[in-house]
C-alpha cells in the first residue's frame, strides 16, 4: 500500500500528474483541488496517496492534504459513488464547502456535481451528515501556478470532460469562464465554481 509520495513533479495535465521519486515515475490521478496548488514542473511535492486495486486495474490517487484524501475515501462508502465521482466532488468544492453542503442538507447544490443525481445526493446527506463536521479542511488557496500551456481552453475542456461533463457542456462552461491570460487551471476553477452557483 502506497500512502505518501515525495518527489519532483515532471508532468501535469488535469487530472493526471507524474511524480519522479528517485528515478521512478508515479502516475497519479488528482482532483482539481490538488491541481490548483501544485508546484511548477521541476519542483518538489509531497502528496498523500490512495492506492486502489481492482481485478483489471491498479490506480493511484494523489492529494495535497489528508482532509482531501479522507473525504475521497469517505464519500466512496456511500452506495453508488466510486473514485470518478469522488474526484468530481473534490474538483467542484473544497473539503470545507462540501462539509457545509452536507451539514445544511443542500441536495440541490450537490446534484450540480457531475455524476450525482438527487437520490445519490440524498444518500450523501443521510450517510455523511454525522461525519461532515469531522471532515474539516479549509478551502485551498486556489492558486494556478503553472506556465501557460499552448491551448488553455482546449486543456480545460478536456479536463472538464474527464470530470464527467458532456463535450458540449464542457465547451460552454470553459468558454464562459475564460478570461484573457487565463491558463487551463484558472478556467477550470472558474467553470466549476460557476456550475455550483447556478
Amino acid at each position: 500500500m502506497i500512502g505518501r509520495l515525495k518527489g519532483i513533479v515532471v508532468h501535469k495535465q488535469p487530472p493526471w500528474l507524474v511524480v519522479d521519486v528517485h528515478g521512478v515515475g508515479y502516475e497519479l490521478e488528482a482532483p482539481m483541488s490538488t491541481f490548483y496548488d501544485l508546484p511548477e514542473v521541476g519542483r518538489e511535492v509531497a502528496l498523500f496517496t490512495h492506492h486502489a486495486q481492482k481485478e483489471d486495474s491498479v490506480s493511484l490517487y494523489g492529494f495535497l492534504s489528508e482532509a482531501e484524501r479522507r473525504l475521497f475515501r469517505d464519500v466512496q462508502k456511500v452506495s453508488g459513488i466510486g473514485a470518478k465521482i469522488a474526484l468530481a466532488i473534490l474538483s467542484g468544492a473544497s473539503v470545507g464547502d462540501f462539509a457545509r453542503l452536507v451539514q445544511t442538507s443542500d441536495v440541490a447544490a450537490l446534484t450540480r456535481i457531475p455524476g450525482i443525481g438527487k437520490k445519490t445526493a440524498e444518500r450523501i446527506v443521510v450517510e455523511l451528515r454525522d461525519r461532515a463536521a469531522d471532515l474539516g479542511g479549509a478551502p485551498s488557496a486556489l492558486a494556478a501556478k503553472s506556465g501557460a500551456p499552448a491551448d488553455p481552453l482546449g486543456e480545460a475542456i478536456a479536463a472538464l470532460q474527464q470530470l464527467g461533463y458532456k463535450p458540449a457542456e464542457a465547451l460552454k462552461m470553459a468558454e464562459k469562464a475564460q478570461a484573457p491570460g487565463d491558463d487551463a487551471e484558472a478556467i477550470i476553477r472558474k467553470a466549476l465554481k460557476a456550475s455550483l452557483k447556478v
